[in-house]
């Protein structure tokens, strides 16, 4: 257990509530609560949330409400009621929660709330900043704070950070529907642990970083501005030993046979869930309704007790869900119902946790199939409650749960006639039977708890380093940058040397897409005519598309790396090097085929170079391609003087004596001295750019990734930005 632990969810782990003039503090009783209660306590940390709303209290009540947070380590993050209805009601729950559940049709047309969410949870982010202690371990939860990881890390950069993710996180095609797909992801990557559930959660998280933000992962590692953040799964358990007990309690089974008494000799089949449209309770009910229809020897021989417990109840959408329960329960009880009994009994209201325990311990069959759940608790907490050993479990394969419970019955919640067949099935198993599957089900759910759930994250999260990316993979502080311009402006003679794609512009998605901007060529000109200063545009790009683009311009340009070369104020290119292109010829087919076989990807044929691009593919199906093609490559070039170069979405092959060092050299053969050079670039070419620059000049290396440049802006606006500076803010000396 660390020494201090910050918890951070949208709810405390205690209700507020206002009860005859005076102020009580209960427990919360959910699972998280229960989980992460232990771990607060033993830790000499906070707890941090939404205390719920306060408007209510008075002065003197406040500053004791006030007191006995302090004493319990309760820090409040307070919410006004315009932002409980628009973050938690809007977007959270409103559209997060049922994107995340693969219900699209419940998601509203309109508006989001997007803004809302991120200034909440920018407020919970320095609610964590001011609370933060060093050494201290920070877990946030749940979909309503998926922000908070990155905004707690951009100001505590040291800080080691977990987050867990309780609902299930949908494959890429599902997730990449949201607008702000990205903004979630980046904000969940600020995080040195990420946990699920399950493994295919963990697994669409992975392929939505590929297919989303162009991110691989490793097994169960991302990397990302130089960190390592980790992806792992931690399956939730439950309170074993408080279930146990209570099944056990003797007041409690004088309850169980006071329910088995009232049901007769009919079987009892309970269902327990919040009153959600995720929870399955619907199609539940047409499979109870298939059931008695398909057996109508059962309709008098049943009792399905439905506990609906009330949830969200101000979301129009959950209150109209609760009208479509009710009149379906109402229409079945009406047709299938007897003089003696109904075959529902439908109860919309909370139960004590004796209670629940007395029903689970009655019911002969337990009834849990959501459309989509992260886990779903109840399955497991009737499990627990089973000390007798007995009891048959129906459970939803697409509950996070079936991933462990394979001993329960397991069905798809979407097959009305394949549920009924289950529940028949439950209701007439043998003895046998039944207990071997329940003997299973227990050692599993005692085996994996909710206290070795909490004690393994957070394990795991103290082995995690400090989150501190090495310096070299970071921008460069705001104080070195202006030394550099300082120094860039005291320059005698200054020379810049600027790459073009992902340095001066954003990385294209294929060659030639991106054009420059008026922007940028107003900053090229003006750079041009700074008293002094020359400046050379490198690009990879074919010289009849920078002559086209950069016309003009009093600009030296290099394109193919260098082979080809237009001197400032010429309009004649000229070659650098005599080198053969007869290569070309043999290798071209098999790009070729690699195109063909990879839709979105492309070739890009130079006069002496080639390259294949799969920025536009797949990601994941162009990585792959891309990884047998270079291999394939590196066979049939043999010992041709040709060099293979592997960069970000694209494989180029040019011959040996083209690349930017020779730029460098032909450019301080023809440049008086003294002479200062700064140059800007972004990727591996670029690199050999920075190797070949003489002894006092600067490299710069632009976005994240390796680099032997000591200085580094973030982007190519960063890049501009610091060009436009250095012509605005003085003359050379």
């Amino acid at each position: 257990m660390p020494e201090r632990l910050l918890i951070v969810s949208n709810r405390l782990p205690i209700t507020v509530r206002l009860e005859e003039g005076s102020v009580r503090l209960i427990n919360a009783s959910g699972g998280v609560a229960t989980g992460l209660r232990g771990c607060h306590e033993r830790s000499n940390g906070a707890w941090l949330g939404w205390p719920g709303d306060l408007s209510r209290l008075t002065l003197p009540q406040r500053r004791d409400l006030d007191r006995r947070f302090a004493e319990q380590r309760i820090v409040p993050v307070e919410l006004s009621p315009g932002e409980v209805r628009r973050y938690y009601e809007g977007f959270s729950n409103g559209v997060l929660w049922p994107l995340l559940h693969y219900l699209l049709d419940r998601i509203p047309v309109g508006q989001s709330d997007w803004e809302t969410y991120q200034q909440v949870n920018a407020k919970f982010a320095d609610a964590i900043v001011r609370a933060y202690e060093p050494g201290s371990l920070i877990w946030i939860h749940d979909y309503q704070l998926m922000l908070v990881p990155d905004l707690v890390r951009r100001q505590l950069p040291e800080a080691r950070i977990g987050f867990f993710l309780h609902i299930p996180f949908p494959s890429p095609d599902v997730f990449r529907i949201l607008p702000w797909r990205e903004h979630i992801l980046r904000g969940m990557l600020g995080a040195d642990l990420i946990g699920f559930h399950t493994f295919s959660y963990q697994r669409h998280f992975a392929d939505a970083l590929l297919h989303l933000l162009g991110l691989e992962s490793s097994v169960d590692r991302a990397r990302l501005e130089g960190r390592e953040v980790r992806l792992g799964v931690f399956p939730m358990g439950v309170d074993v030993e408080s279930f146990e007990r209570l099944g056990s309690d003797p007041g409690v089974q004088i309850d169980v046979e006071a329910i088995r008494r009232e049901a007769g000799d009919r079987k009892i089949l309970l269902g327990v869930d919040r009153l959600d449209y995720t929870k399955g309770i619907l199609r539940r009910l047409l499979a109870l309704e298939r059931l008695l229809d398909m057996e109508p020897s059962l309709r008098d021989r049943i009792r399905f007790i439905q506990i609906s417990v009330p949830s969200r109840t101000k979301i129009d959408v959950y209150q109209g869900f609760r009208r479509e329960v009710d009149e379906n329960v109402g229409r079945i009880n009406g047709a299938y119902g007897t003089i003696g009994s109904v075959p529902i009994h439908y109860l919309y209201r909370s139960v004590s946790n004796r209670r629940l325990v007395a029903l689970y311990r009655a019911a002969d069959v337990m009834v849990v199939t959501p459309v989509r759940d992260g886990m779903n608790l109840v399955a497991k907490e009737f499990v627990a409650s089973r000390t007798d050993g007995d009891g048959v479990l129906v459970l939803s394969e697409l509950a996070g749960a079936a991933a462990e419970l394979g001993e329960a019955l397991l069905v798809n919640p979407y097959d009305v006639n394949g549920m009924a067949e289950a529940l028949r099935r439950a209701l007439t198993m043998e003895p046998i039977e039944r207990t071997t599957r329940m003997m299973n089900l227990r050692g599993r759910v005692r085996a994996q708890d909710i206290h070795r759930w909490a004690a393994r994250f957070l394990e795991v999260l103290g082995e995690c380093q400090p989150a501190v990316p090495a310096r070299a993979e970071r921008p460069s502080p705001p104080a070195r940058i202006d030394d550099l311009a300082d120094a860039l402006r005291r320059a005698s003679r200054l020379v810049l040397v600027l790459d073009y794609a992902g340095t001066m512009i954003p990385t294209p998605s294929a060659p030639g897409l991106l054009a420059p901007d008026h922007d940028l060529l107003t900053l090229l000109d003006r750079l041009a005519a700074r008293p002094r200063t020359q400046v050379h545009l490198v690009s990879s790009r074919r010289f009849e598309l920078l002559d086209r683009w950069f016309d003009g311009l009093p600009i030296s340009l290099w394109a193919e790396h260098g082979l080809w070369h237009r001197a400032a104020g010429q309009t004649r290119w000229e070659r650098t090097e005599d080198v053969s292109t007869e290569w070309v010829a043999r290798i071209r087919p098999m790009l070729e085929q690699y195109t063909r076989s990879t839709p979105g990807s492309l070739i890009e044929e130079r006069s002496a170079s080639i390259g294949w691009h799969h920025r536009m593919a797949d990601p994941e199906y162009g990585s792959m391609q891309a990884r047998d093609l270079r291999q394939a490559l590196g066979q049939a070039l043999g010992n041709m003087p040709v060099e293979i170069l592997e960069d970000d979405k694209s494989i180029e092959l040019r011959p040996h004596g083209v690349n930017r060092a020779r730029v460098i050299e032909r450019i301080l053969a023809s440049t008086p001295k003294p002479v200062t050079m700064a140059a800007f670039g972004n990727d591996r070419t670029d690199e050999e750019t920075f190797e070949a620059l003489p002894e006092k000049s600067f490299a710069i290396h632009i976005g994240s990734g390796a680099s032997i440049a000591p200085y580094r802006l973030a982007d190519h606006l960063a890049a501009r930005a610091f060009l436009h500076a250095l012509v605005e803010e003085g003359e050379p000396a």
